[in-house]
């Protein structure tokens, strides 16, 4: 008892020690890291063109139109999949420990229209990354990166701290976490999760365990997962997820439902006795191969 009573007055005391530094350092200040900006979306541009055998065209010089817009260009025309204009942007920026809410924009030189874009944000439901795996014709293209948020915390300046406060406070949720489940009866353990090939997938706890690996969902995607689980084999038509997930709680976003069928696809690919498949034109089908 003593122990846990030591456990939790950690955690009141680190809460509290967080709470006290973003409360006294949440101002806003404008983006003042224009070089390592410059210097990443340099970096991105010479990924981005070396993923299409190019390593002689020159990047021009990467532009600051205002205070949180740069403007990336090339010397020659390109094409990409969408897929590779995030990756290399989003490792480009983790290196310089550049902020995660950002716009990304590919326009057309020629009308200055925007022929693709997506947003990124340190909250995963509000991420959008439409259209992946369909090439961009080659064309002249500028990439337009707009950071959405120019806030400075104190973590922002002192991310080993971060790293250890928050370490801390995982610890201390895991062993409480511990402590809960090897108090839980044996038949709450066989009755609590459904079986999808040789996954548990447990929609009460947002999550999927494979071999003892928990892997995290997110609520749309256990909300997903839950309506295919229900029914497999079977198709269930786009607009029937689209309500139930997103239009019920009145909110639609473009093509938020592919966007949530390719992250559980990847959380998937473990099992080949089970397979996510798009019906062109209809809807999804969780397909379940007993053998």
């Amino acid at each position: 008892m003593k122990q846990q009573q030591l456990y939790s007055l950690s955690a009141v005391i680190i809460f509290l020690f967080v709470c006290s530094f973003i409360a006294c350092d949440n101002t806003t200040t404008a983006i003042d890291d224009s070089s390592k900006i410059k210097i990443a979306l340099r970096e991105a541009g010479n990924q981005l063109l070396l993923q299409q055998q190019d390593s002689t065209s020159i990047i021009l010089p990467v532009v600051k139109k205002d205070a949180s817009t740069y403007q990336l260009s090339f010397q020659h025309s390109l094409s990409f999949e969408p897929n590779e204009l995030v990756t290399v942007i989003d490792s480009s920026f983790a290196i310089m420990l550049l902020s995660k809410n950002y716009r990304v924009e590919a326009i057309q030189c020629a009308d200055k229209e925007v022929a693709y874009s997506y947003e990124m944000n340190v909250e995963e439901e509000r991420t959008i990354i439409p259209c992946a795996g369909r090439y961009l014709p080659e064309d002249c293209y500028t990439i337009e990166v707009t950071f959405l948020d120019a806030r400075s915390t104190f973590f922002n300046r002192h991310p080993l701290l971060y790293v250890i406060l928050f370490g801390a406070i995982i610890f201390i949720g895991y062993y409480f976490r511990e402590k809960r489940l090897t108090s839980e009866s044996s038949h709450e353990a066989l009755t609590n999760y459904s079986e999808i090939g040789s996954f548990q997938f447990y929609p009460e706890q947002n999550k999927l365990v494979k071999s003892a690996t928990e892997i995290n969902l997110s609520k749309k995607e256990c909300e997903l997962l839950e309506l295919l689980v229900a029914r497999p084999n079977q198709i269930i038509t786009r607009e029937e997820l689209t309500k139930k997930v997103w239009e019920d709680n009145g909110v639609i976003v473009g093509r938020s439902l592919d966007t949530y069928i390719s992250k559980l696809r990847k959380k998937l690919k473990g099992d080949d006795t089970i397979k996510l498949t798009n019906v062109h034109g209809i809807g999804y089908k969780l397909e379940v191969n007993k053998t």
